[in-house]
């Protein structure tokens, strides 16, 4: 549900403006000495999608917290709408719209009320506040069960009525916070497309946080990746990938061994780089994936080590978080796994 406001229709600063969302080195600390943030920057371009991608507990959740007045970072400063976060909390409120991680909606309620009293919050009255609910449940498919209560629908229908609310005043900037999580494949490819609708059909500027790879690669135009509550890298995930040059290479071991010695055998072989070693998994970067398979066999086969599988490919968003963070992100979710890099590789370019 869009966070309170007092008046209707969002506030509008500069229309030169280039930048929709900029964040200088936030810093958060929660109790415990929990560093969320530790420095984190990025800018958003407005009429952009802009992707932050990282695992649960990477800090994009506070980064949204405290861009939508939610919070208040320990230090650094933000501006959203061209309106600084810290100084104008109750203008950036009028401008943006926020899909949080759990639903807003209120399950005894139906989803035309629901949709009312966002609006209603938003400052919106009478026919203006009846033909904005109308028209967004008519476009998010909601029609036909506008007049049922929100504890009937399903979880999909349930997010798209989550984003009709935070579109309820035609904010700036709309803030999706997971906003696919827990949804099936077909739900999940039905809010793709209307994530990508709203962005390309009406300019509107959208932050978007996800741990899904195929998400951040087939929506945002540019995006950061996020770990340990610093930016480790951004670009188009275009750029990103192609940062990475030749093939991954990913080899399914026999059994665990040696991190150092397996990433040290793998770097000696011929066109092969930045290997690395997580549990049963060798990974590493090779000029020619085709050349550099046959030799990377032959040469653990010669030390005695078994493999059950390989695979060479190109580049994925998850070869560029491992590059950038030393983990691919599905091991992020969990506690970091011993992980052993070849001495060519120790520092990863661009990191921060």
């Amino acid at each position: 549900m869009s966070t309170q406001a007092q008046h209707a229709g969002p506030a509008r600063a500069t229309p030169a403006r280039a930048l929709a969302i900029e964040a200088r080195d936030l810093v958060k600390t929660y109790p415990k000495g929990i560093r969320a943030l530790d420095g984190l920057t990025f800018a958003v371009q407005a009429g952009t999608i802009f992707g932050l991608l990282g695992p649960n507990g990477a800090g994009k959740s506070t980064t949204v917290k405290i861009l939508t007045t939610l919070a208040r970072p320990d230090s650094g400063s933000a501006t959203v709408a061209g309106l600084e976060v810290s100084s104008q909390a109750a203008q950036v409120r009028r401008a943006i719209g926020v899909v949080a991680q759990r639903s807003g909606a209120d399950p005894t309620a139906t989803g035309r009320e629901n949709l009312l009293l966002s609006g209603r919050i938003q400052g919106l009255r009478g026919r203006e506040l009846s033909r904005r609910a109308a028209e967004l449940l008519d476009r998010f498919g909601l029609g036909s069960a506008a007049a049922r209560m929100v504890r009937t629908y399903s979880g999909g229908m349930r997010r798209r009525l989550d984003v009709a609310m935070g579109l309820i005043h035609r904010p700036e900037v709309l803030f999706l916070d997971e906003p696919t999580a827990g949804l099936d494949p077909e739900s999940r490819s039905a809010m793709w497309a209307e994530i990508a609708r709203l962005s390309a059909g009406e300019g509107l500027t959208i932050l978007l946080t996800t741990h899904y790879l195929e998400e951040a690669d087939r929506l945002a135009s540019r995006l950061a990746i996020v770990d340990r509550g610093r930016v480790a890298a951004t670009g188009s995930p275009d750029e990103l990938k192609g940062r990475l040059r030749g093939d991954t290479v990913q080899v399914d071991l026999a059994a665990a061994g040696d991190p150092v010695a397996l990433a040290a055998i793998a770097g000696l072989v011929p066109g092969v780089r930045e290997a690395g070693v997580t549990g049963r998994r060798l990974s590493a970067r090779a000029d020619d994936g085709a050349t550099a398979v046959p030799a990377l066999l032959a040469a653990l086969e010669r030390a005695g080590i078994g493999v059950h599988g390989v695979t060479a490919a190109r580049p994925t968003l998850d070869d560029v978080y491992l590059r950038f963070t030393g983990r691919r992100l599905a091991d992020a979710e969990e506690p970091a796994a011993p992980a052993s890099t070849a001495p060519a590789s120790t520092a990863p370019e661009g990191s921060r």
